[in-house]
């Protein structure tokens, strides 16, 4: 049987400048578009100071071996399912690292599916495998969604942080987060299309925080993907580029490292920085959970003397925390 809900949100409000979009000429109806987009970034910005509070919070989590999980159901659900699946090409995140949860599962991606957003025990069921050392971020544009509220019960029920992403300034499952993201975003262009303003807004919120968390597990350096995972010619060819910059390294040079360390970025990356061979580089980088920037202080100064290795210079030098 069907039922109804009403939703009380600015997402869901009729926007007095584009009443008569449909109107408009084509360029018009872009530039009113892109106007609106205009505002997203700066709403975004109000939320930085909770959104830092998380990111510390989940790199906690994850090193003390916990999982981070996304809760959505339509746009919301997309865009995380985006996110998720862009961390290990990028960052070379481990599979169930980051693990994306979409309300009425693979199906509902490419198609709506019926009530599926408002089965809070789905939400429950779909999160079961939540512990008290994980991390779940709920995302829901109206800050109501019953499949995210379920999941974010459980999640509360079991000890795990508990995050909300929402366009709405006063959601209603803000008591179930202990981190309340809402980002202001206004009413959208067409009434209630929260694939517009609010969809931005998550997909900027998303971006942010898992890149902040993976610079933070020291997945970079300086500001280079030194994780990155080369599944095809324009990244096997970023990768020979990547190392170069890094280490001043020639191409021939690059190359080299890299066959005596079967392809994998980071430890010929340590062997350029600290002169070192591909076992000793691996060995550094095991020990300080892949952090290329703590395995090279820990070479360079072992025994916490003063460095007086010689290394080659790099080209880009870390700064801020090396994580």
């Amino acid at each position: 049987m069907s039922t109804e809900a009403t939703v009380m949100a600015p997402t869901e409000e009729r926007h007095p400048g584009t009443v008569g979009i449909d109107g408009l000429g084509t360029l018009e109806v872009l530039r009113l578009v892109n106007a609106e987009d205009a505002l997203v970034a700066p709403a975004v910005a109000q939320v930085l100071p909770e959104l830092a509070a998380l990111v510390d919070a989940a790199v906690a989590a994850v090193r003390a071996g916990g999982t981070i999980h996304y809760v959505g159901a339509g746009t919301s659900g997309r865009l995380a399912v985006l996110d998720a699946a862009e961390l290990l090409p990028t960052f070379n995140a481990p599979p169930g690292l980051v693990v994306a949860h979409h309300a009425g599962g693979p199906e509902a991606l490419l198609r709506a599916l019926e009530n599926v957003e408002d089965d809070a025990e789905q939400g429950r069921a779909d999160l079961d495998a939540v512990g008290g050392g994980d991390v779940v971020v709920g995302l829901t544009a109206s800050g109501r969604t019953p499949y995210v509220r379920g999941a974010l019960e459980l999640a509360r029920e079991r000890g795990a942080v508990t995050a909300l992403v929402t366009s709405n300034p006063q959601p209603e499952l803000a008591p179930l987060a202990d981190h309340c993201l809402a980002v202001d975003t206004g009413p959208e262009v067409i009434t209630g299309s929260t694939r517009l303003k609010a969809g931005t807004a998550q997909k900027l919120v998303l971006n942010a925080f898992s890149t902040a968390v993976m610079i933070r597990l020291g997945r970079t350096w300086s500001n280079l993907m030194v994780d990155v995972v080369a599944t095809n010619a324009k990244l096997r060819g970023r990768v020979v580029r990547i190392l170069r910059e890094a280490s001043g390294a020639s191409e021939a040079e690059a190359r080299r490292a890299l066959e005596a360390t079967d392809g994998e970025l980071k430890p010929a990356l340590v062997t350029l920085l600290a002169g070192v061979d591909a076992e000793a580089a691996r060995t550094a980088l095991a020990a300080h959970d892949g952090s290329v920037a703590r395995a090279l202080t820990a070479i360079r100064t072992p025994t916490g003397s003063p460095d007086t290795t010689t290394t080659r210079p790099s080209a880009h030098v870390p700064t801020g925390d090396p994580a």
